[in-house]
């Protein structure tokens, strides 16, 4: 099966043209090799990736024909222990630290404006 198919099936990606997009811009690699999208994937192959700034590396346990639900789209790759512990100290550290501008909303008030010209003018 084809990788781009497979990311999809395995639902990885929302759609099969995000999934190529991401293997066009070198983000996925095929048992250590920067792979192309119409690379063939068996069992046994193991696929490392990054989605937005989560890492995966899973290694393909079976092949399905067809997309199909989420519980059985899991049991089409075994993720490795680093992968998971990666991809949670990630979320910790966002859940912790979370990002500057996330708690604004559209354009800054009168208030929030003032704010910020005290800060540039200091």
């Amino acid at each position: 099966m084809r990788l781009d198919k497979w990311l999809w099936v395995a639902r990885f990606f929302k759609t099969r043209s995000l999934a190529s997009e991401s293997i066009d811009a070198g983000k996925v690699s095929v048992n250590g090799v920067r792979a192309k999208r119409a690379r063939e994937v068996g069992a046994g192959d193991e696929i490392s990736f990054t989605r937005g700034r989560e890492p995966f590396r899973l290694t393909v346990v079976a092949i399905a024909p067809n997309r199909g639900p989420a519980v059985s789209a899991q049991r089409l790759y075994r993720e490795s222990e680093e992968s998971v512990a990666a991809r949670a100290a990630l979320n910790e550290a966002r859940r912790v630290a979370p990002e500057p501008a996330s708690g604004r909303r559209g354009r800054p008030t009168k208030q929030d404006r003032r704010q910020i010209q005290r800060f540039r003018a200091s």
